[in-house]
C-alpha cells in the first residue's frame, strides 16, 4: 500500500485502541484478553470439579467480587500490573490479613492461568507483591485450646447442658477421644465404623490430606458410638443433626463451648491431645503425628514412612480416652 493508505490504515487502528478495542483484530470491537472478572471466571470453572467442597466456588467469588473486581474486575487481565495489584490489597492486608493472604492467591492463580493462556508474561501478585507488601502487622492467631487437663471438665459440663443435643454431646465428646477433624466426626457415617475392629476407617476424601486414615476406637469411643445407635434418622449418618438427613452444622460445637464459657474451638482440642501426649506420656513423636493425621514435609522421612503406626496409636487413644475418665 501506499504511504498515505498506510497512514490512513494506521489511524483507523489508533481510533480503534483509543476507543478500548483491539487493533489486531479485523472487526476491532473485541480485545483478545479477557477481562480480569471474566479470567476469574474461567478458572473457577476450570477448577470447580476437583474442589473437595462445594463452598471453594462461591467463596473465590464472593472475596474477588468484595476486594478486587471493584479495582481491576473491568480490566484486561493482560494489563494487571503490580501495582493494580496492590490497590487491591494493601486497604486490607492489616486489618483483614487472612482474607488479604486469599485474594493475593486467587489473583496469582488467574494471572497464572493468563501466562498459561498467552495473555501475559508474568504474575504480578508474585514475588514482587510479596516484597512489597509489609511483613508486619495483625499477628495470626492460633485457634483457641484448652489445656489438657481441663478437657475432662469441659466434656462433664457440655454432657450437663441443657441446650445440646443428645447427638452434639456425643459427637464432641467422640471428637475429643478421638482427635479428629470437626468435619470428619459430623460426617462419619456407620459404614466406615467397625465396631468388632475397634476401627473408624474416614475415606481419603473426606480427609484433609486426601489419604484414607484409620483412626483405633477406644472403649470410651465404642460406648459412644453405642448409645449413638439410638439417634438414627433412618440414614447413615452416626450423629445426625437437627435436620433429618444432614449433619450436624459445623458452628454448632462452637455455639455449645461459647455458651459454656469455654474460650476454645473444635479443633483446638486437637492441640489439647498433642499437648497431653508430649508432656505426659513417652510417645514417639511419628505416632503422635499419626494420630493427628499430619502429612510428613520431609520428602525423606516420607518416603520411609509406609505404616500408620496403628497399633501404637491404639494405645496411645486408649491411655488418653482413660486419662479423661480420671
Amino acid at each position: 500500500m501506499s504511504l498515505a493508505e498506510a497512514r490512513a490504515v494506521a489511524f483507523e487502528r489508533w481510533k480503534i485502541a483509543k476507543a478500548g478495542g483491539d487493533p489486531r483484530r479485523e472487526d476491532g470491537k473485541t480485545a483478545l484478553a479477557p477481562t480480569f472478572a471474566e479470567a476469574a471466571e474461567a478458572v473457577i470453572t476450570m477448577h470447580q470439579p476437583n474442589w473437595r467442597s462445594p463452598k471453594s466456588g462461591p467463596q473465590w467469588r464472593a472475596s474477588l467480587e468484595t476486594y478486587a473486581y471493584p479495582k481491576i474486575g473491568k480490566l484486561p487481565v493482560s494489563e494487571i500490573t503490580p501495582a493494580n495489584v496492590m490497590a487491591v490489597l494493601q486497604p486490607i492486608w492489616n486489618e483483614k490479613r487472612e482474607t488479604a493472604r486469599r485474594v493475593k492467591q486467587r489473583i496469582s492463580a488467574i494471572c497464572r492461568w493468563a501466562v498459561a493462556q498467552g495473555h501475559r508474561t508474568d504474575d504480578p501478585a508474585g514475588i514482587i507483591i510479596d516484597a512489597a507488601l509489609p511483613r508486619n502487622g495483625v499477628e495470626r492467631r492460633h485457634m483457641p485450646a484448652l489445656p489438657y487437663d481441663k478437657v475432662a471438665e469441659c466434656i462433664e459440663k457440655v454432657k450437663a447442658s441443657r441446650r445440646a443435643s443428645a447427638s452434639s454431646k456425643l459427637a464432641l465428646e467422640f471428637l475429643v477421644l478421638t482427635a479428629a477433624r470437626s468435619s470428619e466426626v459430623r460426617k462419619a457415617t456407620w459404614e466406615e465404623i467397625d465396631v468388632e475392629g475397634a476401627t473408624w476407617t474416614v475415606p481419603a476424601e473426606r480427609m484433609k490430606a486426601n489419604r484414607q486414615h484409620r483412626v483405633p476406637l477406644s472403649k470410651r469411643a465404642l460406648e459412644i458410638l453405642a448409645e449413638a445407635t439410638e439417634l438414627s434418622d433412618g440414614t447413615d449418618l452416626v450423629f445426625p443433626g437437627m435436620r433429618p438427613g444432614r449433619p450436624l452444622s459445623e458452628n454448632t460445637h462452637a455455639k455449645t463451648l461459647r455458651e459454656l464459657g469455654f474460650d476454645a474451638v473444635t479443633h483446638g482440642f486437637r492441640s489439647s491431645f498433642r499437648d497431653y501426649a508430649a508432656e505426659r506420656t513417652h510417645t514417639p513423636h511419628a505416632v503422635m503425628e499419626a494420630a493427628l493425621a499430619h502429612t510428613i514435609k520431609n520428602k525423606a522421612e516420607a518416603a520411609y514412612a509406609r505404616s500408620d503406626l496403628f497399633e501404637k496409636r491404639r494405645a496411645l487413644m486408649e491411655s488418653w480416652a482413660d486419662y479423661l475418665a480420671d
